[in-house]
């Protein structure tokens, strides 16, 4: 295992256990405060015990990440789907909620490189996540979301139905013994960045395009000014699809084993966001629902994730 790996274990491990030992103490002084039989203290032992029991239940669901990856950094990417103008737009909602999410965690966000619509909205964009457990937590939003509103894109106002389809990858180290990549497997172009025009465009070629070729996967990135750190995120969004790649194959092999394999195909969306006629966001994979849909575009996803990850969640 490389060095870089292992000290961001090391260091997690560290932050644990001093974790516990600074929780063992406030079990220890609610405790010795209680021994007093002072009435007085009641009610901040009362807030201290809740609190108390609200880390130790956070604690109890981190203990459901333990997937290979799930400690790690992520790679979130999204497309737009089906709806045209409107998919583009909701896929821009979508990295909002997002990037809304990863602040509400104080974890690290970056794009890597989006492809803007036309009119509105993104067709593409690929974010860096980071941050302890970034990938464990976000794992449980890959698939298709489905919205439904009235389009402010129709001059009739009706109603429309959009699809975005959501990946999360793990975002590994480049010394990874299971992704074996040869000097001839990777073609590398560079080119131009495109832009809005004006000041976006960049003059010098550092928008970077690796094709790996054993598998055909073709990775772009073009939203940093150096082709050098443009070079290095493709790499990492690239890694990250070979491991869900090898994931995927040893899944399928597994389950058709077992005569459980269905494909899982694009219609098939895993969440719905409906704002009109009513407003509820459902997770259709454990029929967790809310009715504040405005609060989970601004970025209020742990309730879907929990149940999720409760449910047993594929890691």
């Amino acid at each position: 295992m490389n060095a870089q790996s292992v000290m961001k274990k090391l260091n997690a491990l560290k932050i644990d256990i001093e974790f516990w030992h600074q929780f063992s103490q406030k079990i220890q002084d609610a405790l010795d405060l209680a021994s007093l039989d002072d009435e007085t203290l009641r009610e901040d032992l009362e807030k201290e015990t809740i609190e108390l029991e609200e880390e130790i239940e956070k604690r109890s669901f981190a203990t459901m990440l333990s997937g290979k990856y799930d400690s790690d950094d992520a790679i979130l990417a999204l497309h737009a789907g089906a709806g045209g103008t409107d998919s583009q737009d909701w896929t821009e909602m979508l990295m909002r909620m997002y990037i809304r999410w990863a602040e509400m965690r104080n974890y690290e966000t970056e794009i890597m490189d989006i492809t803007m619509g036309e009119e509105a909205g993104v067709k593409s964009v690929t974010l860096s996540v980071k941050g302890s457990y970034a990938f464990g937590y976000l794992r449980s939003e890959k698939g298709v979301h489905r919205l439904v509103r009235l389009s402010p894109f129709d001059s009739a106002h009706r109603r429309h139905t959009s699809f975005s389809l959501v990946e999360v990858l793990p975002q590994i180290a480049f010394d990874n013994p299971e992704v074996q990549i040869g000097p001839g497997d990777l073609k590398i172009d560079v080119y131009k960045s495109s832009g809005a025009g004006g000041q976006n465009v960049q003059k010098n070629a550092t928008a970077v395009r690796i094709t790996h070729i054993p598998s055909g996967l073709v990775v772009t990135c073009q939203n940093e000014r150096s082709q050098t750190q443009n070079r290095e995120n493709a790499m990492r969004v690239l890694m990250g699809r070979l491991i869900e790649i090898q994931q995927a194959e040893k899944s399928e092999e597994i389950a058709v084993l077992r005569g459980e394999y269905t494909k899982a195909e694009w219609g098939s969306q895993i969440r719905s966001y409906v704002l009109h006629p009513y407003q509820i966001v459902k997770d259709h994979r454990t029929d967790y629902e809310t009715g504040n849909a405005q609060a989970v575009l601004n970025g209020d996803l742990d309730k879907f994730m929990e149940a999720y990850l409760r449910q047993g969640g594929n890691r």
